[in-house]
């Protein structure tokens, strides 16, 4: 459950006119911190910011699934399921939410450090260069 406070940023966001995606940043910053402040870990910075678009998009943010060249068909169904359940109510078990987080608990905090989130964000860059 994204806290109240990102919530609110991201609505800011979309009333102000920004992307999709810049929404969704609000979703990312909070999962950054929460593996920072030692909530939870991640096996890899992108794990944190895939963690953060899927709160994003479970939350109401109009982010569409990424196209079949850039993932897997796995992680687009799982995205299209995070936008449907943004359309209803419905919690995940206690049970199942219970073992996302222990799981995640077991990761180590190292993965948001500032040197993990700059390799990420060089490859990411480039990756877009060469289109």
């Amino acid at each position: 459950m994204p806290d109240k406070e990102t919530i609110r940023r991201a609505r800011r966001d979309a009333a102000q006119g920004k992307s999709p995606s810049t929404q969704a940043g609000e979703f990312v910053r909070e999962e950054i911190h929460h593996v920072r402040e030692g909530k939870h870990g991640a096996r890899s910075p992108k794990q944190a910011i895939a963690i953060g678009l899927s709160k994003a998009r479970r939350a109401g943010v109009k982010l569409p699934a990424p196209s079949a060249s850039k993932t897997s068909t796995g992680t687009r169904r799982r995205a299209k399921r995070d936008l449907s359940r943004s359309r209803s109510s419905s919690r995940p078990s206690a049970r199942r939410a219970r073992a996302a987080k222990s799981a995640l608990r077991r990761e180590r905090r190292s993965s948001a450090s500032r040197p993990a989130l700059a390799r990420q964000a060089r490859a990411a860059a480039r990756r877009r260069k060469s289109r």
